[in-house]
């Protein structure tokens, strides 16, 4: 049964009041909200402990965007989200989202998302530890292990918290009616978990363990979500079929605070419960509340909370979903476990943490190579970087005039020349009926015994999707396309590169023969000249009239960064 009031009044700036039931409108006096002169701000410490202090850190620090006007769930939310991470502006905090009601919810994106300055590009992570906003990534990652030297303490549990201020339970709860954002166009469903925390326990109590993977909304009161072999969750839930058990006590809390999160994102060791984890490396107890219908405890001051089931039994079909690889197969759907929501517990005007993945674009780092490498040609290796770099365009023709379906070659300087990745017609690929060993082998043979590739020692296809002159779009297609040595295809019997420290100085034999590679990021259907798959992006995964609302709108709803 719902047991919000029914009307909170709230004070506005012109001193009018309006309600949670207000759709259209939302206050700009939010019980949390306060503003701070330069010489104060929030208590960096207590940010890390409590997801509204952190958003208030954000503030502080003149990263946060307080969107009122209204936003559709439907994409738009999502468009703004993604983009924000690609361009790396501010995060935003949605005040009025487009069917909201009773107090469910507001949206918070981009809570770990870059910076665009140098200074502070890792503001938010280091502000979800305690850090300064300029701390280094060598600071952050030190900060983390700090946590694994320091003594386990276990958290305080409250009689209540903050998560308890309203509930909905039973017949009542209907997650098809609450405004779940529809993420991307290739997404098999509302996506309701994006960054919440699980909540699961072994069936002896002996360890709890909080991660986070994705769920989507299956029908009113139950969610499919996710769930991987080899991960703690999965230990958790073959201990239970081990005890003859047919489903899971569960909880998933959102909006918890921001050291919290990141540890249930990150690989804490086995039989370790995140709650006493978190708890070391603040240097505080962590405030807990257990569940109203089950034994779980869930952090005091989460924004939202869901209390229920994991089903050991019952499955059904999750995905696609647009996720943070960044490339999307189209029918790309498994069975998967489902999670019934039994109780909502959540905080008065709630906020609802959202991420929306896709790929990861630095547009500081796309632009130009690294400083360094313009040093280097500026001091006097200039021939060798520029006759690397200039041999693409040889090593092009070479193979065109050899009736081998490359349309574009180049040399990136971040890697001082020495790959080369070749962009691949798959209209002609198709064509051409042949293997990825075969064409491997085709390309090897020519190009590694070819002056235009004497100084380059890897080669890379990739699919005329991609462009070889966009150094992390050449990163992408490896990352995600080329299984290390299944689809590498090695060159010992050709002329090496001896310059190369590892062909000079390794332990591998004759440092002027082999060390070359080619390294295949084609899918198996691009060889068939089809492609079922495609980019996760702003650009990619909205159509253009939403796109369009959102670039219109950007400056007017507080963005600063333009691209």
């Amino acid at each position: 049964m719902l047991q919000a009031p029914s009307k909170l009044r709230l004070l506005s700036p012109r001193g009018l009041t309006s309600t949670l039931m207000d759709r259209g409108r939302i206050s700009d006096a939010m019980p949390y909200r306060k503003r701070y002169s330069t010489s104060q701000g929030p208590d960096p410490q207590e940010a890390q402990l409590d997801y509204r202090k952190f958003l208030d850190m954000l503030r502080h620090d003149n990263d946060l965007v307080e969107i009122n006007t209204e936003v559709d769930p439907h994409l738009e939310l999502g468009a703004i989200i993604r983009r924000v991470s690609e361009v790396n502006d501010k995060a935003p905090l949605f005040n009025n989202i487009k069917g909201a009601r009773d107090g469910l919810w507001r949206v918070a994106g981009n809570a770990a998302s870059l910076r665009p300055n140098d200074k502070d590009r890792y503001g938010r992570i280091a502000r979800s530890l305690g850090l300064e906003p300029t701390a280094s990534w060598k600071q952050i990652c030190h900060r983390w292990q700090s946590g694994k030297r320091a003594k386990v303490l276990s958290p305080n549990v409250l009689p209540s918290g903050p998560c308890k201020d309203n509930k909905i339970m039973g017949d009542k709860i209907d997650l098809t009616t609450l405004p779940v954002p529809y993420l991307h166009t290739g997404d098999g469903g509302k996506y309701i978990q994006t960054y919440g925390v699980h909540v699961l326990q072994m069936p002896d109590g002996s360890w709890t363990n909080w991660s986070i993977f994705r769920g989507m909304v299956y029908d009113k009161n139950r969610i499919v979500c996710l769930v991987g072999g080899g991960q703690h969750n999965s230990m958790i839930r073959d201990a239970w079929l081990e005890a003859g058990k047919k489903e899971v006590p569960w909880a998933l809390a959102f909006g918890v605070p921001p050291a919290a999160s990141l540890a249930a994102a990150m690989p804490v060791p086995e039989g370790v419960s995140e709650a006493e984890y978190v708890g070391a490396l603040v240097g505080k107890p962590l405030d807990l509340v257990k569940c109203d219908l089950n034994d779980l405890f869930v952090p005091a001051n989460s924004e939202i909370v869901f209390e229920g089931t994991f089903s050991l039994t019952d499955k059904a079909y999750e995905g696609p979903f647009e996720d943070y690889m960044g490339v999307i197969f189209e029918g790309d759907r498994r069975m998967q476990p489902l999670f019934t929501v039994d109780a909502i517990t959540y905080r008065n005007d709630a906020i609802m943490p959202v991420s929306v993945p896709g790929r990861i674009t630095d547009e500081s780092v796309r632009s130009c190579p690294p400083a360094s490498l313009y040093m280097t040609i500026l001091t006097g290796d200039i021939l060798q970087h520029t006759t690397a770099a200039l041999a693409s365009a040889e090593l092009l023709e070479l193979l065109q005039r050899k009736g081998l379906p490359i349309k574009e070659a180049n040399c990136p300087l971040e890697t001082y020349a020495t790959w080369c990745a070749l962009q691949v017609d798959i209209e002609k690929l198709g064509d051409m009926k042949t293997s990825p060993a075969e064409l491997c082998k085709r390309i090897g043979d020519l190009a590694f015994k070819d002056k235009s590739c004497m100084l380059v020692n890897r080669i890379i296809l990739v699919g005329d999707d991609v462009d070889v002159f966009d150094w992390n779009d050449v990163m992408w297609a490896i990352v995600t396309r080329c299984r290390p040595g299944k689809d590498e295809t090695l060159f010992e019997e050709v002329r090496g590169h001896p310059i190369t420290p590892y062909m000079s100085h390794g332990p591998h034999g004759n440092p002027t023969q082999g060390g070359k590679v080619i390294s295949d990021c084609l899918m198996p259907i691009e060889y068939q000249g089809k492609r079922d798959f495609r980019e996760c992006s702003f650009n990619k995964s909205y159509p253009e009239d939403v796109k369009n609302k959102v670039r219109a709108g950007w400056k007017d709803m507080g963005f600063t960064v333009q691209s």
